[in-house]
């Protein structure tokens, strides 16, 4: 695949607007060549309904998403890398990015979607920050994220971590604005 091929998909979960972790991943995207398609999405602006599990009950088989559903998965689809922008809440990932992947599950079984073969071969990356020094507090959103892109037949692309509480705090994590420019090297 050619630079000019490939599409990244930023999905940011963070309740803060241009927060800490989002700062640190529109670094990391700076280093992207100009001919990589970048696409921003944030879940405060397209809430998704509540996930309701129907895979056992009559025919399992789900309707073709609306709204908001049907951006993010419209989006999902077209990328070819996906890039989770989200702190890290309560030593997971934030609710909405939780909600996002529950309606995966939802998305594999509308017909004719095909969701997770054309799901296979995407890259999944995380950007996220954490308010302690301990960087394995992360372990469990990273973790959530990996087994998902295994499952999926998915490359897991890697993470980036920032340290950070306050807004703005990012710009003194002079280590992870570094690891930042190296993110998408491939």
């Amino acid at each position: 695949m050619t630079e000019a091929q490939r599409h990244f998909l930023f999905l940011s979960s963070s309740r803060r607007k241009d927060g800490n972790t989002e700062t640190l991943a529109r670094e990391a995207a700076k280093a992207l060549p100009v001919s990589v398609k970048q696409i921003w999405l944030r879940h405060a602006d397209l809430p998704l309904p509540d996930f309701n599990d129907i895979r056992h009950a009559g025919d399992g088989v789900y309707p073709m998403p609306e709204g908001n559903g049907r951006v993010l998965l419209d989006a999902t689809l077209a990328a070819t890398d996906l890039v989770f922008v989200a702190p890290v809440y309560w030593y997971a990932l934030p609710a909405d990015a939780k909600l996002y992947l529950d309606h995966w599950s939802a998305w594999m079984r509308v017909p004719g979607i095909d969701f997770r073969p054309r799901m296979v071969g995407k890259t999944m990356w995380a950007v996220t920050m954490l308010s302690d020094l301990d960087t394995a507090q992360a372990d469990p959103l990273l973790g959530s994220l990996r087994w998902t892109a295994k499952y999926l037949g998915m490359r897991w692309g890697g993470s980036l971590q920032g340290y950070g509480n306050k807004p703005g705090d990012i710009m003194a994590d002079k280590s992870a604005l570094a690891r930042a420019a190296q993110l998408f090297a491939v």
